[in-house]
């Protein structure tokens, strides 16, 4: 018999949730509203956590691995006076620790080996429709997907991001909260460097009310940097992808120091981003309602100071593999397996939502707390650094 997952969002998310039901032996609708299905914004960083399910999907092959980047050390600096604070060894350190790369790519590449792997594997991609409002009857569940006729299967994913229309008649919580810092992204070629500012690790600059996070993509060749600061606006709260005023962003550096200003000199091009976020995930039922569940920023969006808003959506992705795969509608039925998809991953996704916050806190301290996180970080480094609660295979 022939069952039938209705996602809804044809982000990273929704890509690994239709690579997760194929894999179980579901079908997979996808419902994008865009039209073509393109990734804005820049970098991202994957831990073990999430390149082992990758790999595990035979995704860290060919194309994927050749265009993503291992950086050999994260390296932490003070923003203020430029010196460092700690450093953690990655490269072959934290594969030999974890059974998996630390990589760090573009968005994009990361997608499109998602969609190729997806549409191998049999997903039929629906673009240019948008899902608003779903419904449960009869042992199916429905959706509106304009568009178009209303479509019908017998589970749906909610993977649609942060602004989710799904979540709305799900959780029906009201819309994501203003966290008052901006983020600003930007990218350019190592070789339109001088030596001084190219680099081949994760480097961290902290700074009160202020961090700089910069890295190497696509191969090595283009390096991605993320300024987040506190205060100011940005004109659409829904865009993540706004042209940035680079007056504004250097206005807002406060006491960073020359090698802090002067990287951030070098990117020729900003784009800005309002953060939005939700409180840590209170339940369960935040995830998963009957024939429904909530996937990746729809489920739980985070602030960026732990490097893993995509790597939970691929784990929310594995653990919905896991229970596509036993739930028939004889022995277990579909709102049965989505309650255990959301018992196993809400208390995790909860931890890694407040560990985002309590890291934005400590990153952008000020007095006295900057003085000790300093201290900690030149007293304990890597301990400080590493994470393996986070990064392991237990969890």
């Amino acid at each position: 018999m022939s069952r039938e997952l209705l996602i809804a969002g044809g982000g990273l998310g929704g890509l690994a949730a239709a690579i997760a039901a194929r894999r179980a032996g579901w079908e997979a609708r996808l419902f994008e509203q865009a039209w073509v299905l393109s990734e804005v914004g820049a970098g991202i960083q994957l831990g073990p956590n999430a390149t082992r399910i990758l790999r595990e999907w035979g995704l860290l092959e060919g194309a994927l691995r050749e265009q993503a980047f291992e950086p050999q050390r994260l390296r932490v600096r003070d923003g203020v006076d430029g010196a460092e604070l700690a450093s953690l060894p990655l490269g072959g350190a934290m594969e030999q620790r974890y059974g998996a790369p630390y990589l760090t790519l573009h968005r994009a590449d990361l997608q499109a080996a998602l969609l190729a792997a997806a549409m191998e594997a049999g997903l039929r991609l629906h673009t240019g429709r948008k899902v608003e409002r779903v419904s449960t009857l009869d042992g199916c569940v429905r959706a509106s997907a304009g568009p178009g006729p209303e479509v019908e299967g017998e589970a749906l994913v909610a993977a649609d991001g942060l602004w989710s229309e799904v979540r709305a008649g799900v959780v029906r919580d009201g819309p994501p909260a203003v966290t008052g810092h901006l983020a600003y992204r930007g990218l350019v070629r190592q070789a339109d460097l001088p030596p001084p500012l190219r680099s081949r690790e994760v480097t961290v600059w902290l700074a009160p009310r202020m961090h700089l996070v910069t890295y190497p993509v696509r191969g090595g060749e283009v390096l991605n940097a993320v300024c987040v600061v506190e205060g100011g606006v940005a004109g659409d709260p829904r865009s993540w992808d706004q042209l940035a005023v680079r007056a504004e962003l250097e206005a807002a550096l406060g006491p960073a120091c020359a090698q802090a200003r002067d990287q951030i000199a070098a990117i020729p091009e900003w784009r800005l981003w309002a953060l939005h976020d939700r409180p840590p995930v209170g339940s369960a039922d935040c995830l998963a309602q009957g024939r429904v569940a909530l996937l990746g920023d729809a489920a739980h969006p985070m602030r960026p100071y732990l490097a893993q808003g995509a790597g939970m959506a691929i784990e929310d992705a594995r653990e919905l593999q896991r229970v596509l795969a036993i739930a028939d509608d004889r022995v277990v039925d579909v709102p049965t397996a989505f309650r255990r998809y959301a018992l196993n991953r809400w208390q995790r996704v909860a931890r890694v939502q407040a560990g985002a916050r309590r890291n934005g806190t400590i990153f952008h301290a000020q007095g006295p707390l900057r003085a000790a996180r300093n201290l900690g970080l030149r007293l304990l480094g890597a301990r400080l650094l590493d994470q393996p609660w986070l990064y392991g295979a237990g969890f």
